[in-house]
């Protein structure tokens, strides 16, 4: 993947840790300048001086607030001249309840945070996107297919964005602009190993999340980043409107039961 992505300019929401971390590096490597927009400033710059070797900006970005996102993406182009992606990967995922349990207010900041996120990195950056016929990429999840029980809101949110990104990729097509998605399924990272360590039984957990993929383990951040290496490429000049599954088979209905 050396060079693939050389003298791209990249947007990436929610880098500074887990899966977003592993795609800046993964977008650094293949010879990207990223732009890490994080709420944890702090988090952003130690992530881009430690892993990325100052080779990107780190800036505080709330994605649920428009000017806050105007103004990451105008210091983004005031400071490099040029946007080729925006990578919306900013999520949260709680609260773990049904919906009739779910506050109105907790309904609201999944929906702004998860999904009107998109709308503001679109509104502020897709006239620098239309002047490099660039990229617009999302990290969905396959529970936006499949469902999760006791995660109500959550799970709205990510089914919502796989249709948004069907309609975004029909509306900005003709701008030469190509709009994907990504699904991961469990991928493990600081919140899942923390998530994993605060249940009853942390053992038998990371047993089950060992085995809901096809596959047959949980993997690392870095299979959900070459995928986002790939979809961001020349590689996948023709491809748009997709949203991918990076899953392990999760999805199939069958687990694998053992060695043969």
């Amino acid at each position: 993947m050396d060079g693939e992505l050389s003298g791209k300019v990249i947007f990436l929401t929610g880098g500074a840790q887990g899966i977003g971390r592993e795609c800046a590096l993964s977008y650094v490597r293949a010879g990207a300048t990223v732009v890490i927009a994080d709420l944890n400033l702090d988090a952003a710059q130690a992530t881009v001086a430690d892993d990325l070797r100052d080779a990107g900006l780190a800036l505080q970005c709330d994605v649920a607030d428009s000017a806050s996102v105007h103004a990451a993406i105008s210091q983004t182009l005031a400071r490099y001249g040029r946007l080729d992606a925006i990578h919306n990967n900013a999520a949260i995922s709680g609260p773990s309840k049904p919906l009739h349990e779910t506050t109105g207010e907790q309904w609201d900041q999944l929906f702004a945070i998860n999904l009107k996120s998109i709308y503001h990195t679109t509104l502020h950056g897709v006239d620098a996107l239309k002047a490099s016929r660039g990229c617009i990429l999302s990290t969905a999840s396959m529970v936006g297919v499949l469902g999760q029980e006791n995660h109500a809101a959550y799970v709205a949110t990510k089914g919502a964005l796989i249709a948004l990104t069907k309609a975004m990729a029909l509306d900005y097509a003709p701008f030469g602009i190509r709009v994907n998605a990504l699904s991961p399924a469990a991928v493990w990272t600081p919140l899942l190993r923390q998530w994993v360590q605060d249940q009853p039984n942390p053992v038998a957990t990371e047993d089950f999340l060992n085995h809901i993929h096809a596959l047959g383990f949980c993997p690392e951040g870095d299979v959900v980043a070459d995928v986002a290496v790939f979809l961001l490429s020349a590689r996948a000049r023709f491809i748009t409107g997709v949203t991918l599954p990076v899953s392990g088979g999760a999805e199939l209905g069958y687990r694998r039961l053992g060695t043969s």
